[in-house]
C-alpha cells in the first residue's frame, strides 16, 4: 500500500479568498478573512468557489481537518440533511476601516473573480450574474463546484492536480470505470477520491472495502473523471490480472484452434489481446508490435513513428497469445517456420476497424505486427496534407490531367499510400472509372473498384494490370511499383490515356527517374509519361497545447544552409514541452514534408538525354523545386514541427 505523505505547498492551484502573508496574516497583521475557509479545504484540492485565484501553500496540519469535515459532510448527506451553517466569526477592522471580510470582496472584484472563503460567516454569498457566453465546460465546472459547496466536500481540478500513480491502481479498473470514481491521492491516511457523482454511497462503501481505507471524497467534472481513469488506468490494470491468471494456471499456454468458441472470446489469453487492440486504437497507434523475448512477451505501440513499450507479460503468455492473433487473422496456427500475412477485422464504439498482420518467425518465437488501418482516408482531400502553396499547385496540376504518371516517393511508413488516397478522394467522381491494385488493400474507399494482389493464384502486380487495363480504366492506382515488368506495364498505360499513381521507394523526387531507367524504362517513355513525382516524409507534429516558444540558434540555422552573422536577428521556432494531451511528449499527430518536382518541356528533353539525377533536380530547383529539409524548415517556422523533428527525418 503506498504510504500516507503530507502534501501541503505541493500545488500552487489552490485557491483561497483573500490575501495572506508567510506568518498566516493579512494586511496590518490582521488574519485574513479566508483563513477560516482555508481549514475547511484539504490540501490538493481546490475549495469550491464561483471563481478563484492563486494563493500561498495552506498550513501543515489543515489536511486532518478537511478530511474530518468531508466524512461529516458524506454522514450527514446519507442522513438526509445538509451540515450545519458555521457561526459568523467576529469582524476585525483593519487600518483602512475595512472589515477583512470587505476587505476581501474589494480585491476579489479587482481581479474579476469571487470565492466561497471570502464569506467567514458561512452565509450564503449573493448570486453572481452568469455569463451568456459560458462554454459547457465552464457550465460543468460550474456544477461540480456548486455540489461540492452544498454537501461541503472539496472541488478538485483533474487537469491540475497531480496525481499519485501510486495509488491509481490499488482498486480494479473495472470498479473505476463502472462508478466513474478515481483515487487520486492518500491524505493522512485517508484515500482520497475523485467522483464524479459523491452521492453514490455504495460505491464510496464498495472502495473503502476494498482498500481497507477511509475514503476522502472529492468532487470532480464528470468527463474529466473519465479521462482521467482513461488515461491513467487504461487497460494495465485488466492485462495484469489477465497475466496473473495466465501465471497461476499454466495451462492457459495451449494451440487454440481455428473454431472461435464462446469459451475461447472470454478466455484470459482472448481478453489480453482484445485489450491490447482496442487500447492501440484509443491511443492512435498505427502498429502494434507483439515480441516474444526470452524472459517473456513484449507488446509495443508505434505512436506517431515512435515505438513506446505498453506492457510486459510472462512467458506463459506467449504461445497462448500469438497462437490466438493467429486465428483471429485466417494464418496457418500450425506453421511457425514461414512468415505468414492475414488480416483482422475488429468492432471498436461501432465501427470497423481493420488490421493487416504479418508474423515473422525469430529466434524466441513468432513476431506479429498489426498495422491498424483505421485512418478515414477516404474522407481525405490534397487540400489536408499540408502542401505548400508551389508544391501544391504543382501537385494538383500533374494529378489534374486526364493521362500521364504521378509518383509518390519515400521508405516505408512515410504517409505514401495516404497521400494517394487522398488524391483519388479528389480525383474520383461518378462519371470515372477508377481501378486500384494493391498489396494489401488497405482502405476500403465507395465507388472504387479495389483488386486485392494474390500471389498463390497468379494475381501479381503485372498480371492484375494488364486484366485491368482490358477493364475501360480512366485512373489506375499501382500500390506499388517493384519490378520491371510493372513499371513497363504503367508506362505504357500512362501513354495510352489513362492517369497512373503509384509509388515508388527513392530517397528524394529526382532519383525516381533514375530508378525507372534502372528498372529497364526507356528515358523517351519515361519523359514522355512522367508528370509530377512527390517525396515525403513524416514529422511528428507539435502539441499546439504545450508547444513553447523560443529563438533558433546559430548552430540550427547552419543545419539548414541559411547563413547568420554576428548580430542578426534570430528567427522565431517552437520546442516540444509535454503535457497531458501529448502524454508527455511535447508532439501530437504527424506532419507531411514534401518536395515535388513538376515536369516541364525543358525536362522532357533532359530525361530524354538520359541526364543525371544530379542535372535533373539542378534544373528542378531551378524550377522553383524545394528541398524535403527546406519545406521542413517553412512548417517549422509556422509552428507546425520542430527543428530536431525536420532533422530526424531529412537528410
Amino acid at each position: 500500500m503506498p504510504e500516507s505523505r503530507s502534501s501541503t505547498g505541493r500545488f500552487p492551484f489552490l485557491r483561497r479568498g483573500g490575501a495572506e502573508t508567510e506568518n498566516g496574516t493579512g494586511q496590518n497583521g490582521a488574519a485574513p478573512a479566508g483563513a477560516d475557509a482555508a481549514n475547511r479545504t484539504p490540501a490538493h484540492a481546490a475549495p469550491a468557489s464561483d471563481g478563484a485565484s492563486d494563493s500561498p501553500r495552506p498550513r501543515h496540519g489543515q489536511e486532518m481537518d478537511a478530511a474530518t469535515r468531508a466524512a461529516n459532510a458524506v454522514a450527514a448527506a446519507r442522513r438526509g440533511g445538509m451540515p450545519p451553517t458555521r457561526r459568523p466569526a467576529p469582524a476585525h477592522t483593519t487600518a483602512n476601516g475595512q472589515t477583512p471580510a470587505d476587505q476581501n470582496s474589494t480585491e476579489q472584484k479587482a481581479q474579476g473573480t469571487t470565492g466561497e472563503s471570502s464569506n467567514p460567516s458561512g452565509a450564503t454569498p449573493p448570486k453572481q450574474p452568469t455569463s451568456p457566453r459560458m462554454t459547457r465546460e465552464q457550465e460543468e465546472v460550474a456544477k461540480a463546484q456548486d455540489i461540492a459547496r452544498r454537501m461541503s466536500l472539496p472541488y478538485v481540478d483533474l487537469d491540475e492536480y497531480q496525481i499519485d500513480k501510486t495509488v491509481v491502481n490499488i482498486v480494479s479498473g473495472e470498479m473505476l470505470r463502472k462508478n466513474e470514481m478515481l483515487p487520486i491521492d492518500i491524505i493522512r491516511g485517508q484515500l482520497a477520491v475523485a467522483c464524479a457523482d459523491p452521492t453514490n454511497f455504495a460505491a464510496i462503501d464498495d472502495i473503502s472495502a476494498a482498500t481497507g481505507m477511509t475514503v476522502l471524497p472529492m468532487v470532480a467534472v464528470p468527463a474529466k473523471v473519465r479521462q482521467a481513469i482513461n488515461r491513467y488506468i487504461r487497460a494495465n490494470s485488466e492485462l495484469k490480472e489477465i497475466s496473473d491468471e495466465i501465471v497461476a494456471n499454466t495451462r492457459q499456454e495451449v494451440q487454440l484452434d481455428d473454431a472461435q468458441s464462446d469459451a475461447e472470446a472470454s478466455s484470459p489469453v482472448a481478453r489480453f489481446v482484445s485489450l491490447v487492440i482496442n487500447q492501440a486504437i484509443d491511443d492512435h497507434c498505427s502498429d502494434i508490435h507483439v515480441e516474444p523475448q526470452e524472459d517473456g512477451l513484449q507488446v509495443r505501440f508505434r505512436i506517431d513513428g515512435v515505438l513506446h513499450v505498453f506492457q510486459k507479460a510472462p512467458k506463459q503468455m506467449t504461445q497462448g497469445v500469438i497462437s490466438r492473433i493467429k486465428v483471429l487473422s485466417d494464418m496457418d496456427i500450425g506453421e511457425h517456420r514461414k512468415p505468414q500475412d492475414g488480416r483482422i477485422t475488429v468492432r471498436h464504439n461501432g465501427k470497423n476497424v481493420d488490421l493487416r498482420v504479418a508474423a515473422l518467425p525469430t529466434v524466441w518465437g513468432e513476431k506479429i505486427v498489426m498495422r491498424i488501418l483505421s485512418t478515414p482516408a477516404g474522407n481525405l482531400k490534397v487540400e489536408d496534407l499540408d502542401f505548400s502553396d508551389r508544391n501544391y499547385q504543382v501537385f494538383k496540376s500533374a494529378y489534374s490531367r486526364p493521362y500521364g504518371m504521378v509518383l509518390v516517393t519515400g521508405p516505408t511508413g512515410s504517409g505514401k499510400s495516404t497521400t494517394l488516397y487522398a488524391t483519388l478522394g479528389n480525383v474520383a467522381r461518378p462519371e470515372i472509372n477508377v481501378i486500384t491494385v494493391e498489396d494489401p488493400v488497405e482502405f476500403r474507399m465507395k465507388g472504387i473498384n479495389q483488386v486485392q494482389v494474390n500471389k498463390k493464384a497468379g494475381m501479381t502486380f503485372a498480371a492484375a494490370l494488364r486484366s485491368i487495363l482490358r477493364a475501360d480504366p480512366d485512373v489506375v492506382l499501382i500500390g506499388e511499383i517493384r519490378d520491371a515488368e510493372t513499371a513497363k506495364i504503367a508506362t505504357e498505360a500512362a501513354l495510352t490515356g489513362h492517369l497512373v499513381l503509384s509509388t515508388l521507394h527513392t530517397n528524394d523526387a529526382p532519383s525516381a527517374v533514375s530508378r525507372l531507367v534502372e528498372m529497364g524504362v526507356e528515358p523517351f517513355l519515361i519523359s514522355s509519361s512522367l508528370c509530377a513525382v512527390m517525396a515525403q516524409r513524416l514529422a511528428r507534429r507539435l502539441c499546439p497545447d504545450c508547444k513553447r516558444l523560443d529563438k533558433a540558434t546559430p548552430a540550427e540555422l547552419r543545419l539548414f544552409g541559411i547563413d547568420y552573422k554576428e548580430g542578426d536577428e534570430l528567427p522565431d521556432v517552437y520546442r516540444p514541452v509535454g503535457c497531458k494531451e501529448c502524454s508527455n511528449t511535447g508532439y501530437r499527430g504527424r506532419v507531411a514534408v514534401q518536395q515535388v518536382m513538376g515536369v516541364s518541356e525543358t525536362m522532357e528533353a533532359m530525361i530524354a538525354k538520359e541526364a543525371t539525377s544530379q542535372e535533373i533536380q539542378a534544373q528542378a530547383e531551378k524550377e522553383g523545386m524545394t528541398s524535403l529539409r527546406d519545406d521542413g524548415w517553412q512548417k517549422v517556422l509556422q509552428g507546425v514541427t520542430s527543428i530536431d523533428e525536420v532533422i530526424r527525418v531529412t537528410v
